[in-house]
């Protein structure tokens, strides 16, 4: 399907602008000349999520390849369906188109972490992972650049509510008799055995989540972009296309009630701590627990990404810096070789101790 397409002209020289995450403006990389991205203050919503949920529907989410040709050169090509921003593959033109699905984004966070600095980090990273095959490394050591992105997110805010059963368990110690051998003699002692005490507990404990963020595309393991947390959403500014110059975006794909089962699941981890540490002890069992959500809200975002992948003995392995911090997270390979190399050293280091040992003993 036809799309139409679009970029921001320079004011001075009519080249395509980008996005610059280092002065946070749109630059030209022709003239020099910038020019600032000047927030309309559109107030960020929160929505209900109890009307959201009601309301949502079951469907897919629309796949329509894209067909646009680059408002600079003209060249046609195609986009991923869930694709709304990239750069030309001809003349590095930036090129933004809309949006197919229902799920739009409100709120973005500018990229702050340049590419040059991702990269960097990047390579530390990398350089400190033990027994990563050499092939990783050159492949960062490579002219192979990252990928930015903003990736589309869940926010949701919550008041939580949870009434549980339980027990907890004091430890005590008793004294026993045991029959041990003590300079070659069996003798009797008298030794100190742990012991828990188990009581009944119920109670309840509240809890307010602010702006759980949930990926809402999977392009990329939700175990890895979850790692790349916490994300500071005070900074958050409203949806400007003007951002995504010079960088691909991502639709929605993961709505807004699966979305939620995902942060429903990590609230729970987070309510089990509160209730061991309010139910006490020295140990703690849970039960039964039983969570009522309230005042539940939720926004749209994109967030920003810096991503590869890296191919190693048939599988991929992503990796994912946080635009914003400079995290970076990722799964990482082994090189086997290496271990086995260590362990080899090892176990002869082992055998040649053992050999003067007996040498000079």
């Amino acid at each position: 399907m036809r799309f139409e397409s679009l970029n921001f002209p320079c004011s001075s020289c009519g080249a395509p602008t980008k996005y610059s995450p280092a002065t946070g403006l749109l630059s030209c990389a022709f003239c020099g000349a910038s020019s600032q991205i000047i927030s309309d203050n559109r107030q960020i919503k929160e929505y209900d999520l109890a009307q959201a949920l009601a309301e949502v529907t079951k469907s897919t989410p629309v796949e329509i390849t894209k067909d646009i040709n680059c408002p600079k050169c003209g060249a046609g090509f195609a986009l991923d369906p869930h694709i709304a921003s990239t750069t030309c593959p001809y003349c590095e033109t930036p090129v933004i188109t809309e949006f197919v699905n229902s799920i739009v984004a409100e709120s973005i966070l500018p990229f702050i972490v340049t590419q040059k600095k991702a990269k960097s980090i990047f390579a530390s990273w990398i350089g400190s992972l033990w027994f990563a095959p050499s092939e990783l490394k050159h492949f960062v050591d490579s002219d192979k650049q990252l990928r930015g992105c903003y990736l589309p997110y869940w926010c949701y805010d919550a008041n939580t509510d949870t009434s549980y059963q339980g027990e907890r368990g004091d430890i005590y110690y008793v004294t026993v008799q045991r029959r041990e051998v003590i300079n070659g003699k069996e003798q009797t002692v008298s030794v100190q055995e742990q012991r828990i005490a188990w009581s009944s507990v119920s109670g309840r404990v509240d809890r307010y989540f602010d702006d759980l963020n949930i990926p809402a595309n999977s392009s990329i393991p939700q175990q890895v972009l979850d790692n790349l947390s916490p994300w500071d959403t005070s900074t958050l500014k409203p949806f400007d296309k003007r951002y995504l110059s010079g960088f691909e975006s991502e639709e929605y794909t993961i709505n807004i009630d699966s979305g939620f089962d995902s942060a429903k699941y990590i609230m729970s981890g987070i309510i089990q701590s509160d209730i061991r540490r309010d139910i006490g002890g020295d140990q703690q069992r849970i039960f039964n627990m039983d969570t009522r959500y309230s005042s539940a809200r939720y926004k749209n975002t994109l967030f920003p990404v810096w991503t590869t992948h890296f191919k190693y003995r048939g599988k991929e392995y992503a990796y994912a810096i946080n635009g914003q911090s400079g995290k970076v997270t990722g799964e990482r390979p082994y090189s086997y070789t290496k271990i086995a190399i260590l362990v080899g050293s090892i176990a002869i280091g082992i055998a040649l101790a053992a050999y003067y040992y007996q040498i000079y003993n």
